[in-house]
C-alpha cells in the first residue's frame, strides 16, 4: 500500500567531527573524558562490555532506533556505516531478547565498523569474543529477536538515559561508555590538556605519600 510506512528509514547524511577531532580521544581513559565534560554523559552504568580485553572504543556514532525485540534496522545499519563509525543502539532498554549475536558483529567488523553499543542483550558469547569486535550490553540473552522493523538510523536516540545524536563521539572502556556531543567536542579537547595534567600532579603526589587533597 503507497501508505505504508517504510520498514527502515535512514537518514544518511549528518554532520561528523573531523579526523583531527576523533584522534584527539584516542587512548583516552573515560574518566578524562567525562571530567573535561566537567562531570556527566557516561551510558547507564550496567551497560558494560563483554570482555575487559575487548573494551576500548573511540569513534563516530551511527545511531540505531531498532524498537523492542527487532533487529532489522540494525542489520540494515551495516551497509550505512562508514569505517570506524560506532554501531550504537536503541532497543529502547528490551531485555527479553538479543538484539546481535555473533554473525551480526563478525559482519559489522567485516564492514570496518570498530564497535557495537546497546541498552539491550547480545548472545552468542564465545563467538563474539571470537570476532573481536568490542562489544557494550545490557546483557545476554539467548533468546531471538524478529526482524520486522519498524526501525530508524541516522537520528537522534536516547540510549542508557543520555541522548545520542549521529556524528556524536563515543568513548569507551572497561568503566562505561562515553558520549561526546558534536556540538561540544571542541570545549571537550581544549579542557583536556587541563585535566590530564591535573591528573598526572595528583597521581605523582599521592605516590609521593600525600594523605588528603590540598582542597579539602
Amino acid at each position: 500500500m503507497l501508505d505504508n510506512a517504510p520498514a527502515v528509514q535512514v537518514v544518511r547524511d549528518f554532520p561528523r567531527p573531523s579526523a583531527e577531532s576523533v584522534a584527539a580521544f584516542k587512548g583516552l581513559q573515560t574518566g578524562f573524558v567525562v571530567d573535561a565534560m566537567q562531570g556527566g554523559g557516561t551510558l547507564d552504568y550496567r551497560i558494560k562490555p563483554m570482555f575487559a580485553d575487548q573494551s576500548v572504543l573511540c569513534g563516530v556514532a551511527l545511531t540505531v532506533d531498532a524498537g523492542a525485540a527487532d533487529n532489522l534496522a540494525v542489520v540494515a545499519a551495516l551497509e550505512h556505516a562508514q569505517p570506524g563509525d560506532i554501531l550504537i543502539v536503541t532497543t529502547h532498554g528490551h531485555t527479553g531478547c538479543a538484539v546481535v549475536g555473533d554473525l551480526v558483529l563478525g559482519m559489522a567488523r567485516n564492514n570496518g565498523i570498530a564497535g557495537f553499543v546497546c541498552d539491550g542483550c547480545v548472545r552468542d558469547t564465545r563467538g563474539i569474543r571470537a570476532v573481536g569486535l568490542p562489544c557494550f550490553a545490557m546483557g545476554v540473552s539467548p533468546n531471538t529477536p524478529a526482524r520486522n522493523g519498524p526501525g530508524r538510523i541516522g537520528v537522534p536516540i536516547v540510549v542508557g538515559g543520555i541522548a545520542v545524536a549521529p556524528g556524536d563521539l563515543v568513548v569507551a572502556d572497561e568503566d562505561g561508555v562515553v558520549i561526546v556531543p558534536q556540538t561540544r567536542l571542541e570545549a571537550t579537547i581544549e579542557r583536556l590538556a587541563t585535566v590530564r595534567a591535573a591528573e598526572a600532579l595528583a597521581e605523582a603526589q599521592v605516590r609521593d605519600g600525600m594523605k588528603k587533597p590540598g582542597w579539602l
